[in-house]
């Protein structure tokens, strides 16, 4: 239709009634942009059936015009009516609506049910089945503020207090219900609104019934790039849509939203628009028919009229318009009954697609001091003038308080008034504002204005379940949470609160998005004159607030403040008294004082306490300040002296006495020392004002000092015994902390800076765990062994099993432990004397066990104990057992004599016994004690951390401790002490002490209070009696019974009393290695000895037969059958030092079988027996060639073993052998070892402990075959590697960790060769490394260790940089880059490399978005300084497209270097390959390249190439034809760039295309073509990975495109794995078929031929029924040659194909035989198959095409004249007749065209002559 009347155009009348047409399409802009012209165009129109009517009343409309044109009055709410058309303006937009501007002020909304069918259904959808849809937008991911929308009055509703809400829908059926099919023209802009996604594009709901409107997808690209609202259009979005094309009259409408078409639609008579359809949103030319006060008449479209109120006249031209003048308008709105229509002639709205001016944030709510009155008008309001030239207008009602106080005269133009912006209207680009005085005086004009923690006074309108709703002013309204309503919660608040009170509240949150504001009542908070809290980053500590409880656990409580700003306070932190339940104590909404501890702001985590500063007024002055000095000044670790401030309950409040006690500090009990008895009794005895020396600070967590006084943990620190972070932990360390937690499930275990670990149930003791409090209490001081780390969680498994954690001394552990306890004993007694007030404390100080006192008994109990009283006593408890008072009656009131056993200072009771042994004093015999001897002793007293025994012979006193390590903590019943129980002890202290007792340890009768393996040197301890004397000498034959056998020896009780020992070396004459020969023998079996030696008791050396001391030592023992057979060599006979020179014996490099003690984690050695007197040493790195073992070598070693190992020398101390289990390692150059990482230096590489104590360096250049960024990542401390040596000079040791030089076998690819010298670069090769530095005069480049490359800043990047901070930023030391070899100068030693993006093919280096300039727009000012330039060759056709940059070798032959260049392809530049053969060679003058100044600069490279250049000045006339010359190139390349058909020349450009074509597989096939070509293998694998993620899934030959070429990569690139990996994705991706093939293909094409014979096997397998597959097979082999193999084929297909098929398949086998095999056997074939089907026509012609090809002339015409006489249908016949004449006519003479002729007439008279009989 459109075209028709294009050409032969119609006259007057308008073409037929448009009703149905559409608007032209609008384009779709971002809702900001998009809505203009939809919404404007109304127009008048007349309808043509109305056209006689129309005529008839033409005068009386010109005279009703004439008065309206003198009365233009703006739009108003009584002028609306249901079905009126308006353009708006979105103004907001939320979940469920979008609030609307209209012309003249007005405003509405549209609910999110009236957008579209589509949009509700999907809606409704959603609701039923309860789940979000993923196609369902909200209205805020579719639609933003500014966007002009064509709308629909649906109703005007009137509200209780008069106002209107005016309610509108954009719903396109009803937006454009005046349209039909049959009025929609090319051109016209409609709006509509996506109702589905299709695969080509969109279809969108125009309203128009019985019409598809389909937009596809190329015409929405730029509108939705323009958009940024994601990829796609959503459902439910508004668009702006030009009709580009109408089919089946209307029934198919294609559409535009193209920006640029949208903006130019113009509406023209030609749409055929009519009253009924007219648009709000239309853009019209249209003439000025008459002017007014108030406004315009125009007429448009040629027949319509229309008005333009003074709101919307251009404000630039103002009322300067002229009768008949021509404008351009826009349809604001079209009454659905008068038919007014109203325009707007402001800019905003001519084009459609754009957008109304907005008014700037700052200016909304601004008080105009001075407006001038522009206009009045008494039914609408006032036009003013503001300060900054802009209109504004006020409504009637807003320009006095009330109508009785409105007053017009001071209204008149001029006049100036004070008034505030109180809104703005988008579609009349003006300010609205008020008079009102209470409005001008307002605090809060719109939630923007409310803050957090303000006080506001509003009123109450709303009780709800949920809270109050309380109103601030008449357009802000608040929610007071019913939590808030009061300082307690409220049960009833409606008794408390009537609607219309006047309340006073604070803000706790405003939003002003959402319009959320949230109040509260709570009268502590509202009149809180502490600081509001309303972000993370305002909590400081310290900082003391206000804040309302929202939970309470057990754990603490959570405390919210302003803007959900919370906070925990943790338990202990809740009150200065322990609290256990907090839930009972704080109630939820309960107001609160807080203090800040701690605030982590990132990750919104808030520490708070409510235990606030007892010192408030010092908190400034005193606290404030020193607290940040402490942070700074107390390290962990640091010891300081304190003074008692207060006592708490679970610790004391110290001050630092070195800062004049201004720092505050904290001791918990627990810390107070390791003995859990001794913390109890220090907190009890300290007072305030006591000084504590020589506390550590521990921790300054949650911005206070912790210290501790555990003296296990201090002497942990400061002998660096500890862990400073988690990344220091190894596996095995023994580390001491204390208990943080005893949980059911285990205990957790704190240390020394603050890493804490879990030491599971299981893993808590070597006795079975009932309940974990049993045996340990938080708070206690633990050693424990680190088990394993998980460093993802950050979190460590420990043991505290006594067996793993013991050093294996227990009894010095124990009596370490004892000390320290007497040690603080003291101390706390000398603490008490100086008390002066107390005498009991005096008294408490004096009684010390195994002093006399005379008491008198006071009272005997039933139980048979008995208490006294005395004078020396006064105030104390004195109680005495049964069974101290031994065989005495005693009756009260009676004076006895008795013993202080033990005196308990806590609870000031002292223990004492009347027996007599104990009173009997032996003082001769105390003198005789010596020290570590053994002694029976009886117990008499049980404290909580030692017992008191005394000693049988003498009666003396002595202490020994209960638990023999930190760990042993729990007893069962059997194992405990008794009084009166005889135990055997060893004293270690035997001088008369403080303490009134003597020090021992338990003896060797203490058995298995611990499973532990204990060594072999504590044997003599733990396992005999006191020492026996013997009269055994060397060479006695003894028997006796294995008592018990140990990994490295056994025990043998010889008689009752002597026990002796075998050592592991002393039972087999030959080890084999790998057995345990101690467990050969049984406990309980008998066995024949020899006595070789001796062993001291205490010190276990090794004694000789001579030694004064023999007869009391422990015989070691053999029963080696040829050392009890043979003679006894003297082998312990010798001398004091004899072990030592044994040692000399064994010579370096001896091999010698030895017995694995046990593996020493501390010091990362196996320590080992060769024999009974002869200890060994194996270093780590001299224990395995296997990595595996190296990582966890107390795993690969069981105690016991026998291993062999060699002699390397003797330790510093030789007092131990230095052994190898891999033999001596030489360190020569090329061989290759096992290191341990020791320092990882940044950007230089690697420090390694070699084996035998040496250190060797790795440079970065050598860690790998292919460089990487950050090539240090992989390396830690510790990291155990095989390495290759280098070189071994002067002591220093270079290593290579290589693959291709660890395993040269394994032909792995070699990406970055090694570059020993400068002989290994050459000119235009690419090589890659590592930033050195950057100077002066370039970047600096390693190409390996010894060899620098200097790039000059020009060939750094394109782009001239002025600042060289760019560079470091972007070239930092350590990056890797691929550079070209520019230039070589071997005498020098200088390498010049260039980046440049054309060199390398690389993406730039300073990327383009910095918006530099480019240094070929400088060139021509730097051109004469610069002998040495640049030219420009274009690539090659088989390039990229990137174009290459040479560097002129001699600027005197230019010919002869073009002429060689042309020859030389760019692709051919030499890239750094393995075959160049470079050799490493350590060249140091490399490494100092000269730091050149400008002027040498600009002539050095000329100078390296050819030094008589210089004599050689270029003349004017060169110098100009060079200018020229390169002016030519730099249009070229200019030229070049701007061509729309450049080949991409970088990632970059490829990202941008394929972000334009994400379909096209082409595109991304260039792409991984361009990465290959720089030999960026994995960027190209990577490149296609993106592909499949990116190409739409209906795409599935560009997928299976991308596959393919994937499958080639590996292919040439890859490996078999990796090609099979791709392959087998590939079928799951794709249609399997398709896959095998192209696979079959690739490896046909790259000559695996076996691969691909294979892959066909297959492929018959799995595709029997498929012919493709033989075929495509048959090809094959026949290409190879295999014609025998294809008959066999032939076979095999027809029996598994179905026989319809057969004819085919044989007829294809026969034609490929033809092509590539013998065409003799394809003859036949052809015959054998045409015989049995004569009539198959086809197979004839394909017979005849090819016989035509390859045959003779005879065999074709044998051929013709067969098919000529075959019976056929005629139709066929004439078919061949006619081929046969045509060949005739082509190679025959004309007597055989005749024969020909003559041969068709004779048939078809046969055939005539047939059919007449």
């Amino acid at each position: 239709m459109a075209s028709v009347e294009e050409n032969f155009p119609r006259g007057g009348i308008q073409k037929k009634p448009t009703e149905g047409k559409t608007p032209n399409p609008k384009l779709e802009r971002d809702n900001l942009f998009d809505v203009h012209h939809e919404e404007q165009s109304q127009k008048r129109k007349r309808s043509q059936k109305d056209q006689g009517k129309q005529k008839k009343f033409k005068a009386d409309k010109i005279a009703a015009a004439k008065d309206s044109i003198l009365n233009i009055e703006p739009l108003t709410v009584e002028a609306l009516c249901e079905g009126m058309l308006l353009l708006g303006c979105i103004k907001e937009v939320s979940d469920y609506e979008l609030v609307i501007s209209l012309p003249n002020g007005l405003s509405g909304f549209v609910p999110v049910t009236q957008i579209s069918d589509a949009y509700s259904k999907m809606l409704s959808k959603q609701v039923a089945q309860g789940e979000l849809l993923e196609d369902l937008h909200s209205l805020l991911d579719m639609y933003s503020p500014g966007t002009l929308v064509r709308c629909i009055i649906t109703s005007v509703e009137k509200s209780a207090d008069g106002r209107r809400s005016i309610k509108l829908s954009i719903d396109p059926k009803k937006v454009n219900k005046g349209l039909n099919a049959s009025a929609l023209a090319s051109g016209m802009l409609l709006s509509g609104i996506v109702s589905s996604m299709e695969d080509h594009g969109y279809l969108i709901d125009i309203g128009v019934s019985g019409t598809h409107a389909f937009l596809p997808r190329q015409k929405a690209q730029n509108y939705i790039k323009a958009v940024k609202r994601g990829p796609d259009l959503k459902i439910g979005q508004n668009l702006n849509c030009v009709i580009v094309e109408v089919k089946n009259e209307g029934r198919v409408v294609r559409l535009s939203v193209d920006r640029s078409e949208v903006a130019a639609s113009l509406a023209t008579e030609r749409q055929n628009w009519t009253l009924s359809n007219l648009l709000p949103g239309l853009v019209v030319k249209a003439r000025v028919q008459k002017l007014a006060p108030l406004g315009i008449k125009l007429s448009f479209l040629s027949s319509f009229t229309g008005i333009v109120d003074f709101m919307h006249m251009d404000p630039e031209k103002s009322m300067n318009y002229s009768p008949d003048q021509v404008v351009k308008a826009c349809i604001l709105s079209v009454h659905p009954t008068s038919k007014v229509v109203r325009l707007t002639l402001r800019q905003a709205f001519l084009h459609p697609g754009g957008s109304p001016n907005q008014l700037s944030s700052d200016r909304m709510g601004a008080v105009v001091e001075e407006s001038t009155v522009k206009a009045f008008y008494k039914q609408f309001g006032a036009i003013f003038e503001l300060d900054d030239g802009t209109l504004a207008f006020a409504r009637l009602k807003h320009l006095s308080k009330n109508r009785k106080s409105f007053k017009p005269g001071a209204f008149k133009a001029g006049y100036k008034h004070k008034c505030r912006i109180i809104d703005y209207s988008l579609m009349d680009e003006m300010c609205i504002v008020s008079l009102k005085h209470q409005i001008i005086e307002a605090r809060f004009l719109q939630y923007q204005d409310i803050h957090t923690g303000d006080v506001v006074q509003g009123k109450v309108f709303a009780l709800k379940p949920i809270g109050m709703q309380v109103k601030v002013t008449d357009g802000i309204k608040g929610l007071v949470p019913s939590m808030h309503l009061a300082d307690v919660i409220l049960k009833q608040p409606e008794k408390k609160y009537n609607i219309g009170d006047e309340v006073q509240c604070r803000v706790l949150e405003c939003n002003p998005a959402g319009k959320k504001l949230i109040l509260t009542l709570k009268k502590s908070l509202v009149q809180s004159k502490l600081p509001v809290l309303s972000s993370y980053e305002d909590a400081k500590p310290d900082l003391i607030t206000h804040g309302f409880v929202v939970c309470a656990r057990e754990f603490g409580c959570i405390v919210k403040f302003y803007n959900d700003v919370k906070g925990l306070v943790p338990k202990n932190e809740l009150s200065s008294e322990p609290i256990s339940c907090p839930d009972k104590v704080f109630q939820e909404g309960q107001v609160v004082k807080v203090m800040v501890l701690k605030c982590e702001p990132q990750q919104e985590r808030l520490l708070l306490s409510f235990r606030l500063s007892s010192k408030p007024a010092l908190e400034d002055k005193k606290e404030g300040t020193p607290k940040k000095k402490q942070e700074v000044k107390y390290q962990i670790g640091e010891m300081v002296d304190v003074k008692v401030l207060k006592k708490k309950d679970n610790g004391l409040e110290v001050s630092v006495l070195e800062d004049e006690g201004n720092v505050m500090a904290w001791i918990p009990t627990v810390h107070l020392s390791d003995s859990v008895a001794n913390c109890k009794l220090l907190w009890h005895c300290l007072q305030e004002g006591d000084v504590l020396p020589r506390v550590m600070c521990l921790s300054d967590k949650g911005g206070r000092i912790i210290l501790s006084r555990k003296s296990a943990v201090i002497s942990a620190v400061q002998e660096e015994q500890v862990v400073r972070s988690f990344s220091e932990i190894q596996p095995g360390m023994l580390l001491t902390g204390y208990v943080r937690n005893v949980m059911p499930f285990g205990v957790f275990v704190e240390f020394p800076f603050g890493v804490t670990g879990l030491a599971p149930k299981v893993s808590m003791s070597d006795k079975f765990v009932t309940d974990t409090k049993d045996h340990f209490a938080v708070g206690q001081t633990v050693i424990a062994k680190v088990m394993s780390m998980d460093e993802e969680k950050q979190r460590v498994l420990l043991n505290l099993k006594v067996s793993e954690c013991s050093s294996g001394d227990s009894a010095a552990e124990s009596f370490t432990l004892l000390n320290q306890y007497f040690k603080e004993m003291k101390e706390i007694r000398n603490l008490l004397r100086r008390r002066e007030e107390s005498s009991m404390a005096q008294g408490l100080c004096e009684l010390v066990p195994g002093k006399e006192l005379q008491l008198v008994v006071q009272d005997v109990k039933e139980d048979g104990s008995a208490l006294f009283s005395g004078s020396c006593v006064t105030g104390l408890t004195v109680p005495a057992t049964r069974y101290h008072l031994g065989d005495k009656s005693i009756v009260p009131g009676e004076k006895i004599k008795a013993l202080v056993l033990h005196v308990d200072v806590l609870t000031s009771t002292v223990y004492v016994s009347l027996r007599e042994k104990l009173l009997k004093q032996r003082p001769k015999q105390v003198r005789r004690l010596t020290e570590n001897s053994q002694h029976s002793a009886i117990v008499q007293h049980i404290a909580e951390e030692f017992a008191v025994v005394s000693l049988l012979e003498t009666g003396q006193l002595a202490a020994i401790p209960i638990a023999s390590h930190f760990n042993d903590t729990f007893r069962f019943d059997s194992e405990k002490l008794k009084v009166g129980q005889t135990i055997s002890a060893t004293l270690r202290t035997v001088k008369m002490n403080d303490h009134g007792v003597l020090l021992a340890v338990q003896g060797p009768a203490k058995k298995n209070v611990f499973v532990r393996v204990r060594n072999e040197s504590e044997t003599a301890l733990e396992e005999m009696l006191a020492p026996v004397k013997h009269s055994l000498s060397l060479g006695d034959i003894v028997t006796g019974t294995v008592k018990s056998v140990k990994p490295t020896h056994v025990t043998v009780a010889i008689d009752d009393k002597l026990t002796g020992s075998i050592h592991a070396s002393r039972i087999l004459d030959e080890v084999p290695i790998g057995s345990f020969p101690t467990y050969t023998l049984k406990a309980g079996q008998k066995v024949t000895a020899r006595v070789i030696g001796g062993r001291e008791v205490n010190t276990h050396r090794y004694l000789p037969i001579t030694h004064p001391h023999f007869t009391q030592s422990i015989p070691e023992l053999s029963i080696r059958p040829s050392e009890i057979e043979g003679e006894v060599t003297a082998v312990l006979n010798l001398e004091e030092d004899g072990a030592l020179k044994k040692r000399g014996l064994y010579n370096v490099g001896q091999t010698v079988t030895c017995f694995v003690k046990k593996y020493n984690i501390l010091k990362n050695w196996l320590e080992v027996e060769v024999a009974p007197d002869i200890r060994g040493r194996v270093p780590h790195l001299l224990l395995s060639l296997n990595t595996k073992v190296l990582k966890h070598p107390e795993k690969s070693f069981k105690n016991g073993q026998a291993i062999s190992a060699t002699v390397t020398g003797t330790d510093v101390t030789e007092t131990n052998l230095c052994l190898s289990l891999t033999g001596i390692q030489s360190l020569e150059q090329g061989t290759i070892t096992i290191g341990m990482v020791t320092k990882v230096t940044p950007n230089l590489g690697l420090t390694i402990a070699l084996p035998g104590g040496k250190t060797g360096k790795v440079s970065i250049f050598h860690l790998n075959d292919t460089y990487v960024e950050n090539p240090l990542g992989d390396f830690k401390v510790g990291k155990i590697v095989r390495c290759y040596i280098l070189s071994n000079e002067n002591g220093k040791i270079q290593l290579s960790l290589r693959q291709s030089r660890l395993n040269p076998k394994s032909n792995s690819k070699v990406e970055d060769v090694e570059i020993t010298c400068i002989n290994d670069v050459k000119k235009g090769q690419l090589v890659r490394g590592y930033v050195k530095s950057i100077t002066p005069s370039g970047v600096f480049f390693g190409l390996s260790t010894s060899l620098l490359g200097r790039i000059l800043f020009q060939n750094v990047s394109p782009y001239f940089v002025q600042k060289h901070s760019l560079y470091e930023k972007y070239l930092p030391e350590g990056k890797l880059l691929t550079a070209k070899v520019l230039g070589v100068n071997r005498k020098q030693k200088h390498v010049e490399l260039s980046l440049l993006p054309e060199d390398t093919g690389m993406p730039n280096i300073l990327p383009e978005s910095l918006g530099l300039p480019r240094y070929d727009a400088e060139e021509e000012k730097r051109e004469e300084a610069k002998p040495k330039k640049r030219k420009i060759c274009s690539a090659d056709e088989n390039d990229s497209g990137i174009e290459v940059y040479y560097r002129e070798e001699e600027d005197d032959d230019q010919e002869e270097e073009a002429a060689k260049k042309k020859s030389k392809k760019p692709s051919e530049a030499p890239r750094l390959q393995v075959s160049m053969g470079f050799t490493w060679d350590e060249d140091l003058n490399a490494m100092n390249v000269p730091v050149l100044n400008q002027k040498e600069e600009s002539s050095e490279s000329e100078e390296e190439e050819d030094p008589q250049l210089k004599m050689k000045k270029q003349t004017k006339k060169e110098k100009e034809l060079e200018k020229q010359k390169k002016e030519k190139e730099l249009c070229k390349l200019e030229a070049a760039l701007m061509d729309p058909s450049r080949q991409p020349q970088s990632a970059d450009d490829f990202d941008r295309l394929v972000l334009g074509s994400p379909n096209s597989s082409i595109l991304w096939l260039q792409y991984m073509a361009f990465h290959l070509q720089a030999t960026e293998i994995d960027k190209a694998r990577a490149v296609a990975e993106r592909a499949l993620k990116t190409i739409c899934f209906r795409e599935e030959q560009e997928k299976l495109n991308v596959w393919v070429a994937l499958l080639n990569l590996e292919n040439m690139y890859g490996t078999e794995e990796t090609l099979m990996k791709v392959f087998e994705r590939a079928v799951q991706y794709n249609e399997p078929l398709k896959v095998f093939q192209h696979l079959c293909d690739i490896y046909a094409n790259s000559e695996k031929y076996k691969q691909a014979e294979e892959l066909y096997h297959t492929m018959l397998k799995r595709f029997r029924q498929e012919k493709s597959v033989w075929l495509k097979y048959a090809s094959f082999l026949l290409k190879q040659g295999q014609t025998e193999a294809t008959h066999r084929l032939l076979e095999r297909a027809l029996k598994a194909l179905p026989t319809k098929e057969h004819v085919d398949v044989i007829s294809r086998f026969a034609q490929l035989e033809f092509h590539f095999g013998d065409p003799e056997h394809a003859k036949a074939l052809f015959e054998s198959t045409l015989n049995s089907y004569p009539k198959r026509t086809d197979i004839w012609s394909i017979y005849m095409d090819i016989m035509i090809k390859h045959g003779s002339q005879k065999e074709v015409r044998d051929i013709f004249e067969r098919v000529i006489h075959l019976s056929l249908a005629p139709k066929k016949m004439k078919f061949f007749f006619k081929r046969y004449l045509d060949y005739e006519k082509k190679f025959g003479t004309a007597e055989s065209v005749l024969a020909v002729k003559r041969a068709a007439l004779e048939y078809v008279e046969t055939k005539s002559s047939l059919a007449d009989t």
